[in-house]
């Protein structure tokens, strides 16, 4: 693998993973396959082995240190596929006290009968930091313009920006964040996303045992119609029920179970828990997450749904931008330290689309509306939320994709903004 730092677009965790590098004796890069880990980590490493390569996982196999042997930081990419080398790893890293050894990366998570491979969690030797595909600040579809940093230190400054049209953000939600996916013509950009799916129902989903293809896409189907939404397992179980028409349906929640586990190894599924802390019925709280696919691109691809559709049907377009935004305040909230999370009042119904949390204990809450005439309605809503929570937000914003500038409202102090403003 030649490494060109022309062609590399830097990523928001390259910062991280050399802090890591100096406080660890091996580092952990996980995510899901195509965004950007071995890339990335190949950028931060002196040496590299490919276990995805038979002669070089025959080696591992027959002895260890046949492959621990090159200039370090050493790179092992996909190291899943020889997991006694977790263990290895960790041993060196027990010789001597020298950090930043080694770099693993891994797009599947070891299923419950590898994992009786590995005999230590890697607990004070090994970080691990988890990747996903491009924001849009990382991408270069952001101006960041608006920084989550200023405002939690309230010196945010308001500033027109160009505002993006419905045709930009359809194109950014079906083209993804997937780095090679990034210069392609936009009369392509879904052909990447379709690749994955396809790959994940070909080859991916049975890397313990035979799954059923027809009911692994019903149930990929089944998360991306309800995409962004609050959903249990039996509801997913009703979902397919409706739409599809399969002679074998996804029945019990013990398959079900089974195949979402399978996407979540593989880091297909992102879920965005509850948040409650601090609200003054707590017994009112939604403890269940929101689904998301990890890109939202992977959801338009599996309900074949174009930049036109999109835009054709505003209510699922809205959903999608959704998990765009959501993806997006992901990232740059792991970059600063902290969690995503969203909330909702099961009596009254109140919810607030995403709860930012820094690492000081901070939050902020945030509306995400597509079109500017939602503003009013997500002003509302942050607004009773505050009025019902004991420790106040450090600051509320609403994230649309149609505003034309970074402004702070003067009458609510809510800062409204476009998703293509925006960084962390």
């Amino acid at each position: 693998m030649n490494f060109n730092e022309k062609e590399y677009l830097p990523r928001l965790i390259d910062e991280k993973l050399d802090e890591y590098l100096k406080v660890f004796g091996a580092l952990s890069v996980e995510g899901p396959k195509w965004c950007g880990k071995t890339w990335t980590s190949f950028k931060h490493s002196k040496s590299a082995i490919y276990f995805d390569d038979e002669e070089t996982k025959e080696r591992a196999l027959l002895d260890l240190e046949l492959v621990l042997n090159e200039k370090q930081p050493e790179l092992i990419d996909e190291w899943h596929l020889v997991p006694k080398v977790w263990d290895k790893v960790r041993r060196k890293c027990d010789e001597d006290s020298k950090k930043g050894k080694y770099i693993l990366t891994c797009s599947t998570e070891l299923n419950d009968e590898r994992k009786k491979e590995v005999f230590h969690s890697g607990a004070g030797r090994i970080g691990k930091i988890k990747m996903y595909t491009m924001s849009l600040y990382e991408s270069g579809d952001s101006t960041g313009d608006a920084s989550l940093l200023n405002m939690l230190n309230n010196n945010q400054k308001n500033i027109n920006v160009e505002i993006p049209t419905l045709q930009q953000l359809a194109n950014l939600i079906i083209r993804g964040g997937w780095p090679s996916n990034i210069k392609v013509s936009s009369k392509n950009i879904d052909l990447i996303p379709k690749s994955y799916i396809e790959s994940i129902l070909d080859k991916d989903m049975n890397d313990d045992k035979k799954r059923d293809k027809n009911k692994m896409r019903m149930l990929i189907r089944s998360i991306s119609r309800n995409e962004s939404t609050v959903v249990s397992n039996q509801t997913l179980i009703k979902d397919i029920e409706e739409y599809e028409n399969e002679n074998e349906l996804i029945e019990s929640r013990i398959t079900i179970s089974d195949y979402l586990d399978v996407l979540e190894r593989l880091h297909i599924i992102e879920n965005q828990e509850a948040y409650s802390e601090n609200y003054r019925s707590p017994e009112r709280i939604g403890k269940s997450p929101k689904r998301h696919l990890t890109d939202p691109s992977l959801a338009c691809a599996a309900l074949n749904l174009t930049s036109e559709k999109l835009i054709s049907d505003l209510k699922t377009f809205g959903f999608m931008f959704e998990s765009l935004v959501e993806r997006d305040l992901r990232i740059y909230i792991e970059y600063l330290g902290g969690h995503l999370y969203h909330f909702r009042d099961n009596v009254t119904g109140l919810e607030v689309d995403s709860i930012l949390e820094f690492p000081g204990g901070d939050y902020a809450a945030i509306e995400i509306k597509l079109g500017y005439n939602s503003i009013d309605e997500a002003k509302n809503s942050l607004i009773k939320f505050y009025e019902n929570v004991e420790k106040k937000p450090k600051f509320m914003c609403i994230i649309t994709g149609n505003f034309s500038a970074v402004v702070k409202d003067p009458t609510t102090g809510i800062y409204i903004f476009p998703i293509t403003s925006l960084r962390p």
